[in-house]
Formats: structure tokens, C-alpha cells, sequence
């Protein structure tokens, strides 16, 4: 039995549906011997999916710049990840979806007509709360000392794992990560930056991980007039930004209040997190 986890729910494994606590694979997986492995996760609203066209998207980009092939199409994933949320009967809740380069003999070159081992579930999630939403969240930065390909979502998540570590031990709710002086993301969300009303974002490029609510608050910001520019951000303006966001599936979006002990602008979420929040939980009202 596995501790504080449904093991009578229902999961994917390799084209049949089993018991979680029934699944099993091989030691000699790759996913589990190198982290070999791409994952991603699409979060459901009252048992709907929430921008899964961008999440599928990306699950086949880190594929595919990693060479694993699978058989299954775009179609297919859709129907697999509806059928998961159906079979599941949770309302809030989040797909998980992990494809790993499959079983073979341990040796680091791609071994040869192999199939690939494809795992799915599904898990409720609590939507941020009141005091995170209201009241924010704290943070503080720490070098960005990950491998230089941080735009595929790979399940080898041992420098995040780190970095959200090094937030636990400093109490606080998460890390600011900065590379050569410049913001790249937090330990598993993006990171937002305001300055004179005006939202920043860093490139998407191999530094960050681009999170699916990029382009949502992208789209967003544009809907409510909201100016938005993509550029690299030195960590001399972090310091002086007047709000801090984050985001990613399970967050949402949230407020950075605190910031290497130190409040960021007035201390309180700022007028432009309100708007964007505001236009995020019409996107899920209108699912």
C-alpha cells in the first residue's frame, strides 16, 4: 500500500487500466534508471481540462527533442486524458502524464525497438486558498545552477527537487532562481515581474520551462489592456519590481509578497495581479 494516496483509483499503464496500487513496471525502466523520461500535467476544473491543447502540445515537443516515439496521435491523447477524468469521477483534479523511454538492458545509449512505457493518473487537487490569494507568498533567490535545456519537461527533477528544498529550509513558500544575474523561473512555476504597470516575462527559451499559463497570461494581459513585454530581467529589478507573480498548473496564479525578507512594493497584491487573477478564474467560470 502506498501512504496517503488513493490505491483504488484507476490509472494507464502500457494500454490497459488498473488499480494505482496494482501498477507496476520494470526496475530496469529507463524512467527510473537515468530519469529518461518526459511528463506533463493537465489540470481539470470540475472534471473539464483546462487549456489541455497546450499541455498535449508540449508533452509532444519534449518527446520529440528527446527521440522517444509513441504511436499515440493528438486524438489519442485527448481521448485518453477525458476517459482518466471520467473513469476518476474527481472534479478538481490533475492528469498526470509520463512517457519514459521503456525497459531495456542499462546501458546510456537509446536502445533499439524498444517501446516506450506510457503511465497516466489522475489526482484531486485543492484549488490556492484565501491566504494565498489575498495574502501572498514569500520567497528568496538562489543561483540557477540546472542543466541548460530547462525547456524539456523531463522527469529528471533533481534540480528542482533541490530548489524547492532550499525553499522548505528557509521557510518559505518558494525560490526566485537567477542564472548569470538574470530571473529564469522558480523551482517548478513561473516567475511574473511588474514594473510601472507594465508585466515582464523571461524569454522562453532553454532557460525556463515554458508554463502552459505563459501564453494564457500573455492572452490575458492582452484582453485587459495590460502592457506585457518579454525580455531578460536582472536581478537588480526584481529587487525593485513593484509586484511579484507565479504560476503553473496546480497554482494558478499567485501573488509574491515577500521577497528575500523583504516586501515587495506595498507588501500587499498589486492592481495589476488583481486584474489578471480576476480574468483567470473567469477562464475556469467559463469551461
Amino acid at each position: 500500500m502506498i501512504p496517503n494516496v488513493d490505491n483504488d483509483s484507476i490509472v494507464y499503464l502500457n494500454g490497459d487500466y488498473v488499480r494505482l496500487g496494482d501498477a507496476k513496471i520494470s526496475v530496469l525502466d529507463r524512467g527510473f534508471i537515468f530519469g529518461d523520461g518526459i511528463y506533463d500535467v493537465v489540470p481539470a476544473y470540475n472534471g473539464k481540462p483546462f487549456r489541455m491543447d497546450g499541455h498535449l502540445a508540449r508533452l509532444e515537443r519534449s518527446l520529440a527533442s528527446i527521440g522517444i516515439k509513441v504511436d499515440l496521435t493528438r486524438a489519442d491523447w485527448e481521448a485518453l486524458v477525458l476517459d482518466l477524468l471520467k473513469r476518476s469521477g474527481l472534479g478538481d483534479c490533475m492528469v498526470y502524464i509520463q512517457v519514459t523511454r521503456g525497459v531495456a538492458k542499462r546501458d546510456h545509449a537509446f536502445p533499439e525497438n524498444t517501446p516506450a512505457t506510457i503511465f497516466c493518473m489522475v489526482a484531486p487537487f485543492a484549488r490556492p486558498g484565501v491566504q494565498a490569494r489575498e495574502q501572498g507568498l514569500s520567497t528568496i533567490s538562489i543561483p540557477d545552477v540546472r542543466w541548460l535545456r530547462c525547456e524539456i519537461k523531463s522527469v529528471s527533477l533533481l534540480g528542482n527537487v533541490l530548489a524547492k528544498q532550499q525553499a522548505v529550509e528557509a521557510g518559505v513558500d518558494e525560490v526566485l532562481q537567477f542564472r548569470d544575474g538574470y530571473l529564469s523561473e522558480g523551482s517548478s512555476c513561473n516567475i511574473w515581474m511588474v514594473k510601472d504597470g507594465v508585466v515582464l516575462a523571461p524569454p522562453r527559451d532553454n532557460l525556463i520551462l515554458e508554463g502552459i499559463r505563459y501564453g494564457l497570461l500573455e492572452e490575458l494581459a492582452a484582453a485587459g489592456n495590460i502592457p506585457f513585454t518579454i525580455r531578460p530581467i536582472s536581478q537588480q529589478e526584481v529587487d525593485e519590481a513593484d509586484e511579484l507573480m507565479l504560476s503553473s498548473a496546480t497554482k494558478e496564479l499567485l501573488p509574491i509578497t515577500t521577497y528575500n525578507g523583504n516586501p515587495v512594493g506595498t507588501g500587499k497584491p498589486g492592481a495589476v495581479y488583481a486584474s489578471l487573477r480576476a480574468a483567470y478564474d473567469a477562464a475556469i467560470a467559463a469551461l
